[in-house]
């Protein structure tokens, strides 16, 4: 009979351990896609001086495929942050943020696959790029 109470003691520990584990997870999880989004960030803020009057058709592919390619990372990094995030508030000031830098994301690419001028096309960049720069401001820790 004494045994029973141990077991139960020994099974809710075990329960209460891998719910612990799996809070460590979520969190290393959520520090990874932060660290990838920060670094996405610094690689899509480097790509401005691509942007160079007299790119060609095959300058220009490459140039939106690499944007193509990294947004798909953010896309996925971000929506797993807001998904995690500590509260309803937190959440939904990142989701208003992260819409804010799809958006513009999204007129870049339309500037880039519509064969628009460099000047207007720079003008996107901009635009995301700011929207970018506060998202990635908006996930760093309070100082």
């Amino acid at each position: 009979m004494g045994w029973l109470p141990m077991r139960a003691r020994r099974e809710e520990g075990h329960r209460t351990l891998a719910a612990a584990a799996a809070a460590m997870d979520r969190g290393v999880e959520v520090m990874g896609c932060v660290c990838r989004i920060k670094n996405c960030a610094v690689e899509l803020l480097a790509m401005k001086e691509d942007l160079v009057i007299g790119m060609d058709d095959d300058d220009r592919d490459l140039f939106w495929g690499d944007l193509r390619l990294k947004t798909t990372f953010l896309y996925i990094d971000l929506s797993r942050v807001i998904s995690s995030g500590e509260s309803d508030e937190r959440r939904e000031a990142l989701t208003l943020l992260t819409n804010k830098l799809f958006y513009f994301l999204e007129e870049l690419t339309d500037a880039l696959t519509s064969g628009g001028s460099v000047s207007f096309t720079k003008l996107c960049y901009g635009d995301a790029a700011q929207a970018l720069r506060e998202v990635v401001a908006f996930l760093a820790p309070p100082q």
